[in-house]
């Protein structure tokens, strides 16, 4: 699958921070007079360096430059998301920035729109019902900023999912949680049978980010976080925010995470070996998950590893359908470009083709493309490919992680702060105090 799962969402968390400090460097973008158009100029791609996905996305190109006279070329700049969203922020700042960028949406984008760098493809895509339509909806629209569309959806999805070990499950006479209350239930239960019942890799900080993220998403709807997003005043102190924070105070006390959770890693597979190994019952987390116990423990994969969608959560105002995670990446068009007619129009012709949705799929991918679920047999995960296809497919909404669709200055606090929480040395109140602190 090239890099792993676990390492995508390492590189999600990374290249966020675009305010990253580099010494100046020298002009990457396109070559030719900027704005220039037309005329069979080379409109370059940015992407990471992943050898696997490159190969997938050169299935576009190849198919795109066999018949327009505009052609396009894929840069790809760095397997680092750190190092990579440093060089695009320099780039995007020179007279000949990438024509097409590969990106994480919302926060690693917004600086740009604010600074009238990247196209607004709203119109093109309003007025090509058929293109617009050939993309799940929760995850097209994910990549708005301030409800106009600036990027198109050009790989797999990873939405956050309730994992369980259906072994452990079928042995204790217990099923997955369908409501809160279910689930507080099963952490008394596991617990008493001397089971942790969630496994939480609370050192890396993000994974805790998750019970945050759908916790607010149940009570409040995706209104909460979007009027957070978009700077609104007051928007941290929505009641959905404070009734989240004391439902993780609330699961911390009844044991849900194990006494040291804090000390437990997950890029190490510290959580994910707790899960493997029967010693937790669940795990909250990204769908890479499930490359990364069929990588390290297979036969645990194959068996054991169940999944489910959060619960719903009574008297909430969010649809219990709604989903959080990292919708896509997406691609996005420079307005200096060479030739925004020839970027468009290779958006357009490609990002949903069946070519390179095959490519997608057989990569491990589960593309953002509607009608494709005959095409999930050929993923080498073939019932989750179809689970998580069908989760977002029926999502109203898909909430981009907070640390992605935030500034980058929020990132540490915002994390820092949680982890307060999780630990008991903070109130939700003084969690609410600190982020809206942050300028």
């Amino acid at each position: 699958m090239g890099e792993t799962p676990l390492s995508r969402r390492t590189f999600l968390s990374a290249a966020a921070i675009t305010g990253l400090s580099a010494p100046l460097l020298s002009a990457c973008g396109t070559s030719g007079p900027a704005g220039a158009k037309g005329g069979g100029k080379t409109v370059q791609a940015w992407v990471l360096v992943d050898e696997a996905q490159n190969r997938v996305q050169n299935v576009a190109i190849n198919d795109f430059n066999k018949g327009s006279s505009g052609k396009v070329k894929l840069l790809p700049i760095s397997s680092d998301g750190a190092v990579y969203a440093d060089k695009l922020r320099v780039s995007m700042g020179s007279p000949n920035p990438p024509d097409l960028l590969f990106n994480w949406g919302a926060g690693s984008i917004r600086n740009y729109v604010q600074a009238g760098g990247l196209v607004d493809l709203s119109s093109q895509l309003n007025a090509d019902s058929s293109w617009k339509n050939s993309f799940l909806p929760s995850v097209l629209n994910a990549g708005q900023i301030d409800g106009k569309y600036y990027g198109i959806p050009m790989r797999g999805m990873q939405p956050v999912v309730l994992f369980y070990n259906k072994t452990l499950f079928a042995e204790q006479g217990q099923k997955p949680p369908a409501t809160y209350d279910d689930l507080l239930k099963l952490v008394d239960f596991f617990k008493g049978k001397k089971i942790q019942p969630f496994a939480l890799g609370g050192l890396d900080q993000w994974p805790e980010l998750m019970w945050l993220e759908y916790l607010v998403e149940r009570a409040g709807g995706p209104t909460v976080f979007q009027n957070i997003a978009a700077g609104r005043p007051g928007a941290w102190r929505d009641p959905a925010i404070a009734t989240a924070l004391s439902q993780i105070q609330d699961l911390v006390r009844r044991g849900a995470f194990g006494t040291n959770f804090n000390s437990v890693n997950y890029v190490n597979d510290g959580a994910g070996l707790l899960f493997a190994k029967g010693k937790a019952a669940m795990h909250l987390m990204g769908t890479w998950e499930v490359s990364n116990q069929v990588e390290r423990h297979r036969k645990f994969a194959e068996t054991d590893l169940g999944f489910a969608p959060f619960p719903s959560v009574a008297d909430g105002k969010g649809d219990p359908n709604a989903v959080v995670g990292n919708p896509t990446n997406y691609f996005s068009v420079s307005t200096k470009s060479v030739d925004k007619d020839a970027a468009i129009a290779f958006l357009k012709k490609e990002m949903a083709a069946p070519a390179y949705v095959d490519a997608l799929i057989k990569s491990g991918d589960v593309p953002a493309v509607t009608g494709i679920d005959a095409k999930l047999s050929a993923s080498p995960q073939p019932e989750f490919a179809r689970y998580v296809y069908q989760l977002v497919q029926k999502a109203p909404s898909f909430t981009l992680s907070w640390d992605q669709a935030l500034m980058p200055q929020f990132k540490t606090p915002l994390l820092a702060n949680l982890q307060k929480v999780f630990a008991g040395k903070q109130t939700p109140q003084q969690f609410v105090t600190a982020l809206e602190s942050v300028k």
